[in-house]
């Protein structure tokens, strides 16, 4: 196993377990499949279900199993006419030659085994947020998959909603010119949960967007966290994150299961244009503003006033792009399903998981050392 684990894709690994997807060639999300990849599902708890409507939705996709300690509650979710087996035996899936993929929705704390299993059988796997419970049982995901050419995949689904998927060509296009800043907000009266707090549980969606909307030349490469617990629940309960970024660029994640109303947006800051993401506007989820600060030269004007001579407003059009219709989690599936039949890696790849946990750890990190900047983890522990 590789002493070290490259993060941006730019290592020996195959082409199935490859890194960071470069412009549009990550963004692929079909194909034609000349015979259905058989999968089965592990976990039939919350997610499990959704992952077994949208595989049995999937072309691609043929499903043989749905695995659960409570066979019962498999049995369930299948339906009394359902063909597909139901099963408590992890180890007979595994066995069955006609499965060449498992979709896994287990407990993160259970990824190390369960992936680790599924991969040393041979099948190709796709994960639940997150990839792993630290990141160097993250790390060994990785290696595994790259070390047997197997994809492995992270269902960071909102990476696969139209929204985001126009966003990331807008950033990476640079059609909003150089990233200036990201800001997002994801609070709502939530869940609070007793094993992790609001970060490992809210900050992976918005983690995974950034990651999926960088250009591959930026970087984060430290993190700041603060966070509160007012209701005494053990663990922060509201966060603030501070990504600095490497073209000198921020983000920002605002996340918080105490608040009494529900906002899921994000404004990407560029110099030439501004994006906002309202992912509860139905009619307008995505807004690009032709609006902002430019800095011009200014010349010879005296020191007192060549500052503020420096500085113009961009009062442009607002343009809402048209957005297909389209359940994420359906792209996931058609995703993972291209990703195996063409050997590629797939948008949401391992190493994509691994850089969200290089993240959530140096945050964890931060909050406990009162807010200071971590550097960002690259390599393996």
């Amino acid at each position: 196993m590789a002493d070290t684990i490259d993060l941006t894709g730019t290592g020996p690994a195959s082409p199935a377990a490859s890194g960071k997807m470069n412009g549009a060639a990550g963004d692929g999300f079909g194909g034609g499949f000349m015979t259905a990849i058989g999968v089965a599902v592990v976990g039939a708890g919350y997610w499990g279900p959704n992952l077994v409507r949208n595989a049995q939705a999937t072309p691609a996709l043929r499903l043989e199993h749905l695995c659960d300690l409570d066979v019962e509650r498999a049995r369930k979710v299948l339906g009394s006419y359902s063909t597909v087996a139901a099963t408590a035996s992890i180890d007979d899936v595994l066995a069955d030659p006609k499965v060449e993929a498992i979709a896994i929705a287990t407990p993160a704390g259970t990824h190390l085994e369960v992936v680790l299993a599924a991969l040393e059988a041979g099948k190709h796997v796709l994960v639940e947020k997150p990839l792993a419970s630290s990141y160097a049982d993250g790390a060994k995901l990785v290696a595994a998959a790259a070390e047997r050419h197997l994809v492995l995949m992270l269902d960071h689904t909102y990476v696969y909603t139209p929204a985001v998927r126009r966003l990331r060509e807008l950033v990476r296009s640079r059609e909003i010119g150089d990233l200036q800043y990201l800001d997002s907000v994801r609070i709502n009266l939530g869940l609070v949960q007793r094993d992790i707090d609001v970060l490992w549980d809210l900050a992976p969606h918005d983690l995974s967007i950034l990651d999926a909307l960088l250009p591959d030349d930026v970087q984060p490469v430290a993190i700041a966290a603060h966070g509160s617990d007012p209701i005494g629940a053990g663990h922060a309960c509201v966060a603030y994150l501070t990504v600095r970024l490497s073209n000198g660029a921020i983000a920002h994640v605002h996340v918080n299961w105490l608040s009494p109303t529900k906002i899921r947006t994000m404004i990407v800051g560029g110099s030439a244009r501004t994006v906002v993401w309202d992912d509860l506007n139905p009619s307008q989820r995505l807004a690009v503003y032709d609006r902002g600060v430019d800095r011009t030269e200014a010349g010879s004007l005296p020191m007192d006033i060549a500052t503020q001579a420096q500085i113009s407003y961009r009062l442009g059009d607002m343009i809402a792009p048209a957005l297909p219709e389209g359940e994420a989690l359906r792209g996931v599936m058609t995703e993972f399903a291209a990703a195996i039949t063409e050997s590629r890696a797939p948008l949401t790849d391992g190493r994509s998981g691994l850089r969200v946990l290089a993240l959530l750890e140096a945050a964890s990190q931060s909050l406990m050392n009162g807010g200071v900047f971590v550097p960002v983890e690259r390599s393996t522990p």
